[in-house]
């Protein structure tokens, strides 16, 4: 009865890990082309869906000639810290595609726990890059060199890669030559291979160099499977699953036109562009009244830069609070506190500190290569910022003289009457301000203010409103900032200005 009773639990404990094996899927997320800050969202949204999904692999499908050193280390740091599945890097071969996983794309797969290959690709060639106005690429120069090759050393480590192969990937002068140990081949460093030659006499055996000196190291299917780098050599998915034991295969989608349009709108100078037209359309809503076309628009680029971020995973609470803050100093610095001082310099700042931020994922560096994705940000903020103001100070300038802003300015020509006061009066519809009328173009046209005494009923910056004789005009400071309440002076009027001085 007894042996009866263990058979069956022993045969239901077979079923039971039989249909747990059964349930080992392995998805597969295909990182094709350049790597950019979409795919960096792609990957992750999908590993991600993935894992709640209950995958037992993540297998990445590699083809690609690299990208931003920036992206792949998010895709890098996102696939490092995968618990509960194994990670799976596959350089595949495809009709289609190139069978290659270079510069980037080397940096990824040496992320994952184990990388297979198929016939006729190749991995290598990591070393980074700064692409010139010509389309053409030179190197990053030592420090950016020195941070991606021990970033990459760091990874092979950590997964059981032979690390002087990643070395060699990075930096062309390091030397790795192949030895063979007690009957064990090994790709070991130059001067490693020296070491045990003294150290192990007639034991060690010398054999070719696999990475000379002034060359990038890239390898082969077979050379990767050789010197220890690729567990091995499949032809395709099937095969591949069979290796690692998974029972089934789901596939994610390719990169959607979400992942796309973040990865255009995270460019450098589109960065900048939607900086400066947020800030001046920012400027023209809160110096007009009421909320209009500047304001929607000023909505729209901002969103744009922080949806971005959100859609890339570097956007939290800190950005959006810096950016609200910044918008109430520049309102505090436009309508309350004469002149452009602490407020308006601290809103610029603040908005500026929070664009930064909503464009990578750590507040402190850590390691030469955050640093450098730092100082590329602020590159880009400062630079949208410079040409932001610029804009703002030449809209401010000349925005009075152009046909083209009038229906956002108040724009009207008053004259005096023969007896000294003020001219005509009929107010605009729904009464004038402070019951006082405000004269039409039309209605002043031909008469003269010069030399009427008044005073700024609003900060003039230049342009602004003042009284004269009872009633309220658009008037221009002639470039100088007028706090309001200053006694002014009429000094022309020019076709469709009233220039004026204070007294």
């Amino acid at each position: 009865m007894r042996v009866r009773f263990l058979c069956a639990c022993f045969c239901a404990l077979g079923v039971l890990g039989f249909a747990e094996d059964e349930e080992k899927a392995a998805h597969v997320i295909s990182i094709h082309g350049d790597i950019d800050a979409g795919m960096a969202s792609h990957v992750r949204r999908q590993a991600g869906e993935a894992l709640e999904a209950g995958a037992a692999f993540l297998v990445f499908d590699i083809d690609t000639f690299g990208g931003r050193v920036d992206s792949a280390l998010q895709i890098s740091s996102f696939i490092g810290s995968v618990r509960g599945a194994q990670t799976v890097a596959f350089v595949r071969s495809s009709p289609e595609g190139m069978g290659v996983s270079w510069s980037a794309g080397a940096l990824i797969a040496m992320s994952s726990s184990a990388i297979y290959m198929a016939p006729g690709t190749s991995i290598g060639a990591a070393a980074p890059v700064i692409m010139e106005p010509g389309g053409g690429a030179v190197s990053a120069g030592e420090k950016s060199v020195s941070a991606v090759r021990s970033q990459l050393a760091a990874l092979a480590e950590k997964n059981g890669h032979p690390v002087p192969l990643a070395l060699a990937m990075v930096d062309s002068d390091v030397v790795v030559v192949e030895v063979e140990v007690d009957g064990a081949l090994r790709a070991v460093l130059e001067e490693e291979a020296s070491r045990l030659e003294r150290e192990r006499p007639g034991r060690v055996k010398r054999g070719s160099v696999i990475s000379p000196k002034g060359k990038l190291l890239s390898l082969t299917a077979g050379e990767a499977l050789r010197y220890g780098l690729s567990r091995g050599t499949v032809a395709d998915f099937p095969e591949l699953l069979a290796v690692i034991g998974a029972s089934r295969q789901t596939v994610s989608p390719e990169i959607s036109f979400t992942d796309e349009l973040a990865a255009f709108l995270s460019r450098d100078f589109v960065r900048v562009l939607l900086i400066v037209i947020g800030l001046v359309a920012l400027f023209m809503e809160i110096s007009t009244p009421g909320f209009g076309v500047p304001g929607t628009v000023a909505i729209v680029a901002f969103a744009a830069l922080f949806g971005t971020g959100g859609a890339l995973g570097t956007l939290g609470a800190l950005e959006v609070f810096l950016f609200l803050a910044g918008v109430v100093l520049l309102v505090l610095e436009i309508f309350v506190v004469p002149g452009f001082g602490a407020a308006g310099i601290g809103g610029v700042i603040l908005i500026g500190v929070s664009l930064v931020f909503s464009m990578q994922d750590f507040v402190v560096p850590e390691g030469s290569l955050q640093w450098d994705v730092l100082y590329r940000n602020i590159l880009t903020v400062s630079g949208g910022l410079i040409a932001g103001v610029a804009g703002i100070c030449v809209l401010a300038l000349f925005a009075p003289r152009l046909k083209l802003f009038d229906r956002f300015t108040l724009k009207t020509v008053l004259g005096a009457s023969p007896a000294g006061g003020a001219a005509g009066g009929a107010g605009i519809e729904g009464g004038g301000v402070g019951g006082a009328g405000i004269l039409g173009q039309g209605e002043a046209e031909g008469l003269s203010l010069v030399g009427m005494r008044g005073a700024a009923v609003s900060v003039l910056r230049p342009s602004g409103r003042a009284e004269f004789g009872g009633s309220v005009y658009s008037v221009e400071a002639d470039g100088a900032f007028i706090p309001a309440g200053t006694p002014l002076v009429v000094v022309s009027v020019q076709g469709g200005r009233i220039l004026v001085k204070s007294v």
